[in-house]
Parts: structure tokens; sequence; C-alpha cells
């Protein structure tokens, strides 16, 4: 018995190994594609002014500019910050087995202790200059920048993603502790989740968030994080990515399963979403004040059901269509995978400094529309922030932290 025993550990410790050195290819392009999404998400912001950001224009004069940039904003919102938690928590459990304990936690530090504080100390101090070149109607600024303004500048920003995964790398780090005394076993691997089963996680995590938002409404700050609302769907995410691991979900879930989740989150947003933020059906008639950010309405509970459909929907969704289309490496996909990290750090004062240059761009002496602006916005910061973070990451030992 004991030698039984001893083979299917040895045999779990080797397949957790090839696992762990086999390069995932549609990961990294996948990583790659969301962290484009980001950029584009907060491109879309400075146009929309659908959340606070360090510059925006709202497009007064164009509503249905608004609405389309708004719609944009609420849909990546669903669901793309939980996929990149997804995908953080697939690599965490073989990289604790990699390095061991002491190893797993300094490299976490390194890795996102070190930009945590490059962007709460130097870059959302630099991103938020934007402010200055707001109307004052809008920030209630009247000072000039000065140096006395720096203490108040410093802020967590879009570096929440980093502190509040490496909260989660921390709590991954004292489970493993705790249960050390037992080892894995090839029985172990947990199996894929069927339909049922995916349809019970999203009413329970549309559930969980529902009562959240009772506390933590949309939209409201909590320690400086911004989306603090959407801790349920990050931390199970997380926490499934971990299984999938295990599991080895990201190669073996049918792409069946992926068009049943794109086409789950599609009805849910034509038939739930519109029903959430106007109250009715077919209507994107946004209600004031706006029922679905929380505080126990109706409207709230189902937009959680909406979002937590489209979250666990595209997450399938994306995961199976750059399984079969992007899982051959490729130089482009190689270059992208790269940069991703440096360009979620870096980002936002370049989309800053670009939107507030572009701000003073006519065509023919006419003010250019919002949503061309935000197109070409768009279409020169993708770029420029993944050569600026090429260019950073040649700089002698930058390329270990990023």
């Amino acid at each position: 018995m004991s030698e039984i025993m001893v083979r299917t550990v040895g045999e779990a410790t080797v397949q957790t190994r090839e696992r762990t050195s086999a390069r995932l290819f549609f990961v990294d392009h996948w990583r790659a594609a969301l962290i484009i999404l980001v950029v584009l998400h907060h491109v879309a912001v400075v146009y929309s002014a659908g959340s606070p950001f360090y510059y925006v224009e709202p497009p007064i004069a164009s509503p249905l500019t608004f609405l389309i940039l708004l719609v944009f904003i609420l849909g990546n919102q669903a669901w793309f910050m939980g996929a990149l938690f997804l995908i953080a928590g697939y690599f965490t459990p073989g990289s604790y087995e990699r390095k061991g304990a002491g190893p797993f936690i300094k490299s976490r530090l390194v890795r996102l202790g070190i930009p945590l504080l490059v962007w709460i100390f130097l870059l959302n101090p630099l991103s938020s200059i934007g402010y200055w070149y707001m109307p004052a109607e809008l920030t209630g600024i009247s000072d000039p920048l000065t140096w006395q303004a720096y203490p108040f500048l410093i802020g967590l920003g879009v570096a929440w993603f980093l502190a509040l995964l490496l909260v989660f790398n921390m709590g991954y780090l004292a489970w493993r502790r705790l249960t050390a005394g037992r080892q894995p076993i090839l029985t172990d691997r947990p199996s894929l989740p069927g339909y049922l089963g995916l349809a019970l996680f999203v009413v329970v995590l549309a559930l969980a968030s529902y009562l959240l938002r009772m506390v933590i409404p949309m939209g409201k700050y909590v320690l400086g994080f911004p989306t603090l609302s959407y801790l349920p769907q990050y931390l199970s995410l997380f926490i499934v990515g971990c299984v999938a691991f295990r599991g080895d979900w990201f190669r073996r879930v049918p792409n069946q399963m992926g068009v049943a989740g794109f086409l789950a989150a599609l009805a849910a947003t034509i038939l739930l979403f519109p029903l959430a933020v106007s109250g009715r059906l077919f209507s994107l008639q946004f209600l004031e004040p706006a029922a679905f950010l929380g505080n126990g309405t109706w409207q709230s509970g189902i937009y959680a059901l909406w979002d937590s459909t489209v979250a666990v929907g595209l997450c399938l969704a994306s995961l199976t269509f750059f399984r079969r289309y992007f899982s051959k490496q490729s130089s482009l996909g190689t270059f992208l995978s790269e940069q991703s990290y440096a360009v979620y750090l870096i980002h936002v004062p370049i989309i800053v400094l670009l939107a507030v240059t572009l701000s003073g761009v006519t065509l023919s002496g006419v003010t250019l529309h919002p949503l061309l602006k935000f197109l070409l916005l768009a279409l020169i910061t993708v770029p420029v922030c993944f050569l600026t973070a090429y260019l950073i990451r040649k700089i002698p030992g930058v390329s270990r932290v990023l």
C-alpha cells in the first residue's frame, strides 16, 4: 500500500512539473489581449466620464457617445479584471511548488511589491497632473500645481490590482502552510465542472456580489480600492484558477463550453443588462440615480446576475478562443506578452499625456468629435505603451521585476 502511495505521489509530482514547465502560449496571448483591453477601457473613461479618472473630457454635447462608451466600460468591468485574476491564480500553485514558500513570497514581493511602490509614489502623482488640465468646475482645483501638492497625490490608483493580488498570494501561502501535511495525489486532480456546476457558480457569485454591494456599492472607493464591490468575483476566480491548474482545465475545457459561455453572456446582455440599468426590457435609458449600482435594489440584483454570467461566460469564451486560434508561438505574440505587465503599470500617465495633447487638436478649425478622439487616442496609445514598456524593460534589472 505504501509503495502504491509513493508511486502515486511521484506521478502527481511529475505531472505538476510538466504542466509548470510547458509554456501555454495561448495564455500569454490571452493575457496580452486583456491588458490591451484595460488600456482601451481607460481611454474610454477619458471621453465618457463614466467613472473618476486622472483626466476626463465629458462629451456633454454627445449623449450617444456617452452611452456607447459607458456600455463599453461597464461591459469590460464585468469580466476583464476577473479574467486576469483567473490567469494569476492558474500560475500560482506551480510557482509555489517550483520555488518553495520562502522564495515564492520573496518573488511575489519583488514582482508585485516593487511596482506597487513605484506606482503609489511616482506614477500616481505623475498621472494626477491631469487634474490641473481639467476645468476647475469639474475638479474644484483653483490653485496652481506645486510640490506642496505631492503628498495628496500619492495613491493606489490602478495598482489596486497588484495590491489585491499580493493579498491573494499571501492567502495562498497561508493555506499551503496550513495544509502542509497533505501530499498531493493523483486522485486529487479536479474534474472539469459541468454546465450545472457552472450555473450554480454563477448564481452563488451573483448572490455574493449583490449582498456585498449593499455595503459597498459599485463606484465606492474603500481604502483606495475603486472596485472592491467586485471582490467576490476577483477572489473566486483566483481560487478557480488555482484549482484549474490542478485539473489542467485551461487545456481541457472543451471548445463547446466556450461557445456556450459566449451565448450565455450574449443572452444575459440582451435580456438582463437593459433591465438592470433602465428598469425595463430592451431599453438603455439609464435611470438617475443609478439603482443598479447596489444598496439592495432589485436592479442591483439583476445587474449582479448579469455581470456574473458575463464574467464566467466570457472567461470560458476567450480562453477557448485563444487556445484554438493563438496557441502557437509568434514573434508579435511574444513581444506583446513580454511587455504586457509593464504596460499595465505605465499606461495611465501615457494616456493622460496623450489625451491632454489631443485635447487641443482641431480639424479645419473644428473640434474633433469625442468618439473620433477616442478612436485616435486608442490607436496612438496602445503602440506607444508597448514601445515605452519595451524601452523601460531594456534598463538593466528592470526585466527581472517587469
